[in-house]
């Protein structure tokens, strides 16, 4: 089914399925124009577990229920992060276009299972709580004051291209140990990467290069920096270990909290609850924060998990080899657990961290990560409404596009205008 086909059989009130096979085609500009009110759909339709079709005709489970994927995240025996399960890679072609976010196996700590997982855990997640959070506030303030410097002057910006997708990979690049000439160019190799154009691979190959130099330099001078202390781990790992492991890190961390950023910025600028935020409220911050988490999460759809052995889930079959794909913002609207939604649509969630925003279980993003990227994000934007109190839309709310993908939830750009000030890094 193309996108326009599924796109005009939604139209008509249906959720969309394949001719053939009844799976619902995992593609189409519902995924990132309304995407809860598929899932609403796929949920009426089909249930908590839905059989869906990726590019390729290559078959999936996608999971939306909140107790289903609890289900699933914790039990890590029975459902693996482990992609070599996968009884689908002898349809699966070298060029295939979603092989980067499903992955293929290699020594990191994002592509291993068991054993083999926890042993990478036992060395990465010690070295990202050794991270000082201090340090790393005090250091996102100065990062986000260099770069709103670079567009403060002219009364306008896009805050995604110009603030939201460097700030996370400078502020890792920092917690890295890169030095501080070096971190542009890893944003730039990481940006490349993410907009999945031309130049990918060879961006992905520069990012290979930056991780293996980084090794090098803090073997030979370590220092207090997360490298020196994944070296210091006492367990043995090869080179290629190390870097895997730098990348799963590095690049875990860049676009969702990218997107975290831009999202959060996005509520507070179009949602009149959050209108104290700028005028220097910060709490309103850690609640547009929050709500973002639940409600329009930056990871929508994770791969993946792969049954170890034939079992049912919910109503459904699921054979030894099958992928799972976790619907992280689908499983947060379940009404099931929110039965006070009205329309699909509740209050801010303050303080409640119970969503699926970070995954769950034992392959759910590590704790220190995502304390070290909320650090990040809050900095970031609680920086830009001190400098610039007045930014505006500079586009209606319903003209921003979203990134074209059903996995990842952000905006391709957020054009704002403002006041203009003065660098405070010198006159402008």
């Amino acid at each position: 089914m193309t996108i326009s086909s599924a796109a005009s059989s939604a139209a008509t009130g249906g959720c969309p399925v394949h001719p053939e096979t009844g799976a619902v085609p995992l593609s189409g500009p519902r995924f990132h124009t309304d995407p809860q009110h598929l899932y609403r759909e796929m949920r009426r339709e089909h249930g908590p577990v839905v059989s869906v079709e990726l590019p390729g005709n290559v078959p999936a489970w996608l999971v939306i229920g909140y107790r289903e994927l609890h289900q699933v995240t914790s039990d890590p025996e029975l459902f693996p992060r482990d992609v070599s399960l996968w009884n689908q890679w002898p349809n699966i072609p070298e060029d295939w276009p979603l092989l980067p976010m499903v992955g293929q196996p290699r020594p990191s700590i994002y592509f291993t299972a068991g054993a083999e997982h926890r042993r990478h855990v036992a060395m990465v997640e010690p070295a990202l709580e050794s991270v000082d959070p201090f340090e790393l506030r005090r250091t996102c303030e100065e990062l986000a004051d260099r770069l709103i410097d670079g567009f403060c002057g002219r009364g306008e910006a896009d805050l995604v291209a110009e603030f939201a997708v460097a700030m996370p990979v400078l502020a890792l690049a920092w917690a890295l140990g890169f030095p501080d000439e070096d971190g542009p160019r890893l944003a730039w190799s990481m940006k490349a990467l993410a907009d999945g154009g031309a130049d990918a691979q060879a961006a992905y190959g520069r990012y290979y290069e930056q991780m293996q130099q980084v090794l090098a330099s803090k073997k030979a001078r370590p220092g207090n920096d997360l490298v020196s202390r994944m070296l210091a781990h006492p367990g043995p790992f090869s080179d290629e270990e190390y870097v895997q492991d730098l990348m799963a890190v590095t690049a875990a961390g860049h676009l969702p909290t990218a997107d975290w950023i831009g999202n959060s910025v996005r509520l507070m600028l179009t949602d009149d609850r959050f209108a104290a935020a700028l005028g220097g409220g910060r709490r309103s911050v850690g609640e547009a924060m929050n709500e973002v988490l639940w409600e329009d999460t930056p990871t929508q759809i994770l791969a993946g998990r792969w049954a170890a052995r034939d079992t049912r889930l919910a109503d459904k079959v699921i054979r030894a080899g099958d992928m799972l794909l976790l619907g992280l913002a689908a499983a947060n609207a379940d009404p099931h657990v929110r039965q006070h939604l009205v329309d699909g649509v509740e209050p801010a969630h303050t303080g409640n961290s119970a969503h699926f925003a970070f995954s769950y279980g034992e392959y759910r993003c590590p704790f220190p990560a995502q304390q070290l990227a909320e650090i990040i994000a809050r900095t970031s934007i609680e920086v830009l409404l001190d400098r610039l109190p007045d930014i505006d839309l500079m586009v209606p709310a319903q003209n921003l596009v979203r990134r074209p993908s059903a996995f990842l939830r952000g905006m391709t750009s957020l054009p704002v205008r403002f006041t203009p000030v003065r660098a405070v890094g010198g006159t402008q």
